[in-house]
């Protein structure tokens, strides 16, 4: 019998964490994934996806701003590059109560490029200093920055020190390093997650020669082993895609990671708590695609996966009771 309390993520909001994150993810990492992903860690330092300051000072911040208590610990990642616009952004999301606000220098795409957002900021290291300052001066929760190691005709290490060290300057002691260059023209955002090559060893010299700083890894890590072994070197590591694709790596992560000494949630107790969420969603007006999409990761690598990840995406859209459907793919999950 599942203990709920146990499992619940809403008892005690848990110290904030870099040792795993969840990466930002343009279109995944919604409110309803970061619900879905707390229930398997309870530790894991989640990350909305990228939101401009545009959109949050002109459009409905509220919305973009909204998530759950039992998301935390959880960061905002911004876009932008005026100062005054990041910092005023800032003061919001701290006041939503979010953990963290982070900076995004690392989305590779032609639209944030040309507005001066994402990984064309480093190629202007005292901006984004300037961009630092401004939110740490205007918050008490902690400002961070993602980056790349570099980006074409910037990708000296020389380079990649210039820039950690003027925004370290300005008072940032934690940086994501996605360990690949992006390639700012010519290349997808897609392509620039897989064809500049990774390189672990740029980002061990970084922490290396900035020891004082808190550096966490990201870029192709995919199991637990790997995590385990590249925080023999960096103080973090960060999953993205496969967190998204596998979420059931995240079912021990609190136990080997963080020392839990709680029981590993099953995939059919993930299901079993998150039931509730679904139908409150239900009755508020919502679909329950808008949150099963996010699911159908756990439905990976045991007979009645693919049934599993038929009937959620596919004979949803089309069930008259869909708890009803929930419940049939959860028994597909039984005693796994």
């Amino acid at each position: 019998m599942l203990d709920k309390q146990s499992f619940s993520p809403v008892n005690a909001r848990p110290t904030l964490s870099r040792r795993f994150s969840v990466a930002p993810m343009m279109d995944w990492t919604d409110r309803h994934c970061r619900y879905f992903l707390r229930l398997l860690s309870k530790h894991a330092l989640l990350y909305t996806e990228m939101v401009t300051t545009g959109a949050i000072i002109h459009g409905d911040h509220e919305r973009f701003l909204r998530h759950s208590e039992a998301e935390h610990p959880l960061a905002l990642q911004l876009g932008g590059s005026v100062p005054a616009d990041l910092a005023a952004c800032a003061r919001m999301a701290e006041a939503a109560g979010y953990d963290e606000v982070n900076l995004n220098v690392g989305c590779p795409s032609d639209r944030v490029q040309n507005n001066m957002i994402g990984a064309i900021l480093m190629a202007h290291p005292a901006l984004v200093a300037d961009c630092v300052k401004a939110m740490r001066d205007a918050v008490s929760i902690p400002v961070t920055v993602k980056h790349r190691i570099g980006i074409n005709g910037r990708d000296s290490y020389a380079q990649l020190c210039d820039f950690v060290g003027q925004v370290k300057d300005a008072g940032c002691t934690s940086f994501t390093v996605h360990a690949r260059i992006a390639i700012l023209e010519g290349l997808s955002p897609k392509e620039n997650r897989d064809i500049p090559p990774l390189r672990y060893d740029v980002a061990a010299q970084l922490k290396q020669d900035f020891p004082e700083l808190e550096i966490v890894l990201n870029g192709g890590i995919k199991t637990l082993e790997q995590c385990e072994k590249h925080l023999q070197t960096f103080d973090g590591v960060m999953l993205g895609r496969e967190a998204y694709h596998n979420p059931y790596v995240l079912a021990e992560v609190d136990q080997r990671l963080f020392g839990s000494e709680a029981p590993v949630i099953s995939r059919a107790q993930v299901l079993v708590l998150l039931r509730p969420y679904i139908a409150e969603h239900l009755a508020s007006g919502g679909t329950m695609h808008h949150i099963t999409r996010h699911v159908l990761g756990l439905g990976t690598g045991f007979p009645g996966a693919r049934k599993f990840r038929q009937l959620l995406s596919v004979d949803i859209h089309k069930a008259a009771d869909p708890l009803a459907l929930l419940d049939q793919a959860g028994e597909l999950l039984e005693g796994r």
